[in-house]
């Protein structure tokens, strides 16, 4: 069974500089959610029970967010605001939380790196703390549920143009049923013409113990960084590797446009909000056209 998760975190932001320069990227809100709150709600849905972050310099503000606040609490219940206290509470009962810093930011494969002695034998889910999936079923009890049958590392993909395949981490193989799929290649950013397919790796993962033997043995790749999609094309060689087309959308909060567009997605599935914003919005946009004539 799958009980643990890791959430790299530990990434400067620098696309959303200034605003990240004194906060991580990882704590930008959605509405008055931190984007790694939802993360981390996803794995617990997924029956997640211990959860590492990684993090780094700076990033001290994630693991306040999921610790308690007394007087916060207090605060709340002299008031009472039994909603909001009962929401905080919550939040510092979601799941084992652990943090560990990774002291120099050398890819996604030294991050998960970190998390060799807290997941030791046992496979365990990757969620990257800055994208987050709306879906019925959550992603990453998606892809326990296909290791659960083929017990080998899963890889979460999205097909995205053809034309952009070179922004992501792509992968190939023979499918097996119109979501999965046996990989004989994955290709970090490759180029147009030679991308294998349009399949995108999306940001979620259940690896195997043998995931570190193949880090030990990947060189240093794009960015001069240990990517974890080398150390995966590293693991081909022992053990099959399959991939689950995800039933959701991805949001990706590191780009600044996709961070505005994810608020106005999901404000608009907000109730207190949706109706008011609806008509807010169609004003804006004719109110644009109009000047656009």
């Amino acid at each position: 069974m799958v009980k643990k998760a890791v959430i790299p975190a530990a990434g400067f932001g620098t696309r959303f500089l200034p605003a990240t320069k004194a906060q991580p990227k990882e704590m930008l809100p959605i509405i008055d959610t931190p984007t790694i709150q939802y993360v981390v709600q996803e794995a617990v849905d997924s029956g997640i029970e211990d959860i590492l972050i990684i993090t780094g310099k700076g990033k001290g503000a994630i693991a306040d967010h999921f610790d308690r606040s007394f007087e916060l609490e207090q605060r709340l219940q002299e008031k009472n605001e039994e909603t909001q206290y009962k929401e905080m509470r919550r939040l510092s009962e979601m799941a084992n939380i652990y943090f560990i810093r990774q002291k120099e930011i050398n890819g996604l494969g030294d991050a998960i790196n970190h998390a060799r002695n807290h997941t030791g034998d046992e496979p365990f889910a990757v969620l990257l703390g800055d994208t987050v999936i709306d879906s019925i079923i959550p992603v990453t009890q998606q892809l326990i549920d296909i290791y659960q049958q083929y017990q080998a590392t899963v890889i979460a993909v999205e097909t995205v143009p053809h034309d952009k395949v070179n922004r992501y981490g792509i992968v190939g193989g023979q499918s097996i049923s119109d979501s999965i799929m046996e990989l004989n290649t994955l290709i970090e950013k490759p180029a147009v013409e030679t991308a294998p397919s349009n399949l995108a790796i999306a940001g979620r993962y259940i690896l195997t113990p043998e995931i570190y033997r193949s880090l030990d043995a990947t060189p240093k790749g794009k960015n001069n960084e240990i990517q974890l999609t080398d150390a995966m094309l590293h693991l081909l060689s022992t053990e099959k590797v399959y991939s689950c087309s995800i039933e959701g959308k991805r949001y990706d909060i590191g780009n600044k446009l996709d961070f505005l567009k994810t608020n106005v997605e999901f404000a608009l599935k907000r109730k207190e909000f949706a109706a008011p914003f609806l008509k807010y919005l169609q004003e804006i946009v004719r109110s644009h056209e109009s000047l656009h004539k």
